[in-house]
């Protein structure tokens, strides 16, 4: 059972995502712990904690998008600098955990890496962690240290209420695929709004996929609700059938905007009036000058959970 130090705590960051975790202490009332994170001249990882971190409890702000494994390896790096240094705990804030898609076999000779790194995170001295809208919820399971899952929901539903919220039965709440109905069936019910399917199926080999929207969109503003955002492949085809299907305006909501190769350029033709994201993954130059994507930030909930967790309070009524 974790007691809170009497060193008190101090939050440090690697380079994944600074802006993202200066907000953080910002709402924490403090500046970042000072730690030198950079390369030496081949390449490799060079981390220096800067003050003394016995007996405090630390916490690392770092998600592992890409570069990922350079991100992964700084995380690593510096849980064990920490733990060499005598620090009580060492908390990862992992606001996008990077490798979560490979969280089972898919063929027969198929790595479990999301697994993998859940050892490698243990390994490192990493004695808790924290990430957000996990893309597969079990994955809090390949770990044997305490995981908090959190949620972006009540920043997500923030931002829907004042956006959409005057619209009641006008608007619908729309999962991409079928395995993210519970989410969108969660929001629906918050926001008082009905629920939507899009079904992609290939009829054969070789064969364009064809959409199929469950629900009912005629005449109505449809959201569509992920958890990320990689290629916007399937999410812009979606956007494309609801608004063959009649839907007056399309938007989306996803956690993580990871946005690789030719994604900000669907987005742009796509149908979508906007994209909102979060600040789990820092934008790119070509995402941030994309009119059509909004992003809300994480790090007052971040904080929150923080401040709970060194103080060994519950965080229950985070997720949401």
């Amino acid at each position: 059972m974790h007691s809170p130090s009497a060193n008190g705590y101090k939050v440090f960051a690697g380079n994944s995502n600074l802006a993202l975790a200066r907000a953080v202490v910002s709402h924490l009332g403090r500046a970042l712990s000072d730690a030198s994170v950079g390369t030496f001249s081949d390449g490799e990882i060079q981390v220096e904690i800067g003050e003394n971190v016995r007996g405090c409890d630390t916490f690392v702000i770092q998600s592992t998008c890409p570069d990922a494994n350079h991100n992964l390896m700084e995380l690593l790096i510096m849980a064990d600098a920490l733990k060499r240094s005598s620090a009580a705990s060492i908390t990862a804030v992992i606001p996008y955990y990077g490798y979560a898609r490979q969280d089972r076999k898919v063929a027969s000779r198929a790595p479990i890496t999301a697994k993998l790194v859940a050892d490698l995170i243990g390994a490192a001295g990493v004695t808790r962690v924290v990430s957000m809208d996990m893309h597969a919820g079990q994955i809090q399971g390949f770990f044997d240290i305490p995981f908090d899952h959190l949620y972006a929901a009540p920043v997500m539903l923030e931002h829907m209420r004042r956006r959409h919220g005057d619209l009641g039965e006008d608007l619908v709440i729309v999962s991409p695929d079928a395995g993210g109905v519970e989410r969108a069936r969660a929001y629906s019910k918050r926001m008082g709004a009905g629920l939507g399917i899009v079904d992609k199926r290939r009829l054969k080999a070789n064969v364009a996929e064809i959409m199929n929207v469950i629900g009912d969109v005629n005449g109505k503003v449809a959201l569509i609700l992920d958890d990320m955002i990689d290629t916007a492949g399937t999410l812009t085809q979606a956007a494309a059938a609801l608004q063959e299907k009649g839907a007056r305006q399309v938007f989306a909501y996803a956690t993580h905007a990871v946005l690789s190769g030719p994604a900000v350029e669907r987005i742009t033709k796509s149908p979508l009036e906007e994209v909102v994201v979060t600040d789990s993954i820092p934008l790119g130059p070509q995402a941030q000058a994309c009119h059509k994507i909004k992003q809300v930030s994480v790090a007052r909930l971040l904080a929150e959970a923080i401040q709970r967790i060194h103080s060994a309070d519950s965080l229950s009524s985070l997720f949401v």
